[in-house]
This record gives C-alpha cells, sequence and structure tokens, in this order.
C-alpha cells in the first residue's frame, strides 16, 4: 500500500506538469562511480539543474579534477513570476553556470556568476540547445512529464547521456526501440536501487516508502525508477546464467494464443535449450546483454493485440530469441 501511494504521488505529478523530484547525492554517487573511464576531458551538461540545489553538479564540481573534466554546466529553468535569489526583472529567467576546475568561493548566490537566458531556460529552447551543442556527455534527471521529448533531443543532436527516468519509459515505444537497437540500454541501478527523490515542502507525504532525513530534506522512495543511458557498463558484457530446461518442463512454459512463442514469467527460468521466441518481463532489460539475446518486439501478438495465454494477459512482456541456444559442454557434464 505504501509502495502505491508513492506511485501515485508520481503519477499525479505527471498529470499536474510537476517535475519537482531532486536526485539525491547518494544515488548519484553509487551510479556514476560505474562511468568514470567516461569523462576525461569531457564537457558535462546537466539542463535541468540549478547549480546552487543540484547534487549533479555537485558531484561533478567535487570529482572535476578526479574525472578529469573540461568543464561542467548546469542550467536552470525559471518559471514566470517565480522568486530567483532578488527581486528583479531576471527573476523570470532561466540561468545557467559553467564550471572549469577554478575553486569556487563561498560567495552568496545573489552576486555569484550566473548566466541568465534571455527566455526562461527550457532545455528545448535555442539558448539551452546552443550549450547541448557544447557538450559531450548529459548527466541530469529530467522531467518525467517530458522524457520521451528529452531523450528525442538527446538522441537528435547524438549525444551520450545518463539519465533518470520512470521505469515505465521502457514501454514508450520511441524508448523501446532505442534498446532495441541498441542506442540505449538500462543503467546499473534501478528500482530499489534508487533510494528516493527529494520533494518540496509543500509535498504530502504518506506511506512508508516517505521520510525526513537528518538533515529535513523530504524524501520519497517509489522504487520505480532507472537510469537510462548510452555510456558503456558492465551489466551489458556479463551473460545471463541460464539454469532451467524446456525440454521435459514444456507446462512450465505455455504458448501464447497470438504469437509463436512461450510465456516466461522470470528472467532466470529462461530455458537455455529452447531456440524459439520467449516472451520475458520487462525488467529483463536489466540484465540484456546483445550478443546473448536478441529483442525482437514489445507486447504485442500477430494480432496487434496484448500477448495473451489461455485468453489471459500477462504484465507486459518482451519477445526475445537467444543468439545462441546450444549448452556449452561445461554445463552439459555437470548433469551428468
Amino acid at each position: 500500500m505504501a509502495r502505491k501511494a508513492t506511485n501515485e504521488l508520481l503519477q499525479k505529478a505527471k498529470k499536474q506538469k510537476n517535475d519537482e523530484f531532486y536526485t539525491q547525492l547518494t544515488d548519484i554517487e553509487r551510479e556514476l562511480q560505474h562511468y568514470e573511464s567516461h569523462f576525461k576531458g569531457k564537457v558535462v551538461y546537466c539542463n535541468c539543474d540549478d547549480p546552487w540545489t543540484s547534487n549533479f553538479f555537485r558531484y561533478f564540481v567535487s570529482n572535476f579534477k578526479a574525472l578529469g573534466l573540461k568543464k561542467v554546466i548546469a542550467a536552470c529553468y525559471k518559471e514566470q513570476n517565480a522568486d530567483l535569489f532578488l527581486d528583479t526583472k531576471e527573476n523570470c529567467r532561466g540561468f545557467f553556470f559553467e564550471y572549469t576546475g577554478v575553486e569556487l568561493s563561498d560567495a552568496d548566490p545573489k552576486t555569484a556568476n550566473v548566466v541568465y537566458f534571455k527566455g526562461d531556460g527550457d532545455f528545448r529552447s535555442q539558448e539551452s540547445i546552443a550549450l547541448l551543442k557544447q557538450s559531450d556527455i548529459v548527466v541530469t534527471n529530467p522531467p518525467f512529464s517530458l522524457f520521451r521529448e528529452y531523450v528525442a533531443q538527446l538522441i537528435r543532436y547524438d549525444k551520450l547521456f545518463l539519465i533518470i527516468g520512470n521505469i515505465n519509459a521502457i514501454t514508450y515505444k520511441e524508448i523501446f526501440k532505442l534498446i532495441q537497437d541498441n542506442k540505449a540500454w538500462l543503467g546499473v541501478n534501478l528500482g530499489r536501487g534508487i533510494s528516493g527523490f527529494i520533494v518540496p515542502a509543500y509535498y504530502e507525504l504518506y506511506g512508508t516508502e516517505t521520510r525526513i532525513d537528518e538533515s529535513g530534506n523530504r524524501i520519497i522512495s517509489p522504487n520505480n525508477c532507472l537510469w537510462l543511458t548510452n555510456l558503456d557498463n558492465f551489466i551489458r558484457h556479463k551473460e545471463i546464467s541460464l539454469t532451467k530446461n524446456y525440454s521435459g518442463r514444456e507446462h512450465e512454459y505455455p504458448k501464447y494464443d497470438n504469437y509463436d512463442g512461450i510465456n516466461v514469467d522470470k528472467t532466470q527460468d529462461i530455458p537455455r535449450d529452447y531456440s524459439g521466441y520467449m516472451g520475458v518481463p520487462i525488467t529483463f532489460l536489466h540484465k540484456f546483454n546483445p550478443r546473448q539475446f536478441e529483442i525482437v518486439k514489445f507486447r504485442k501478438g500477430n494480432d496487434e493485440k496484448d500477448l495473451s495465454v489461455n485468453g489471459r494477459c500477462p504484465y507486459f512482456r518482451i519477445i526475445i530469441r537467444q543468439k545462441q541456444t546450444m549448452p556449452k559442454a561445461t554445463d552439459i557434464a555437470r548433469e551428468f
């Protein structure tokens, strides 16, 4: 019930186009440690980040030398009539800040050397796109309500990226197509591997998946988010260890009514001796190795209706096929 409560909070925010969910530094550190080799000599753009509050910007400034970065840019969207630092005509404009490794002072943000956009700083604005073109890697928590559009822009400008999204983003046809074509994949952490998001004081907290930390930050933990990236990581090179057999256990793998394939309820139950099509849960993508499996299609049968077994539709399934189906000799030997 608690998890449902936090998921409902995210869905409500999405419907209201309210995307004020801020990533915790611990979650950023937990994921970024797997990509350190990608950043040497690169310009990083955090284009949904207020430099004075963003933990992404904080991470890259703190690790600037260790990562060998060239520059970090943080750009902030500012709504009309929203307070900034001073009650001036600039309080309705977005702004950005560039960090090149020079020691930051403890200057009051009111006098800090930020650069104001002429517009509101939306990631789709020409001013923000101009900064995007200068960058090599984009790392941020983009608006979930605009996730498709956000990713499409990254692909259009051929950018490397590491971003947070809802797990259901996998089901968007645009995102699934990128994964199928090996142009994007899941990061290392997802679900409970992302511990929660900081929300503003006016957000209602309910359920056991919410808390207030020692610093007074209000945290919600929906446990249904992931990292999406096109930066290589170790997971996509690990083969899934297949221990189950289809032969002799056919009853455990029912065939679909509307597709020539079998249903597999858990990734760990993928049979090693089956060469045909299989429907697996969307969480399979977290362990997907493109050398081991081929992604065929998503969710629909030959009749373009949801895949079904005996008239019932399991939760979203991805149709896959093994690229190599014969058991290794060492595996056969273990059976005897």
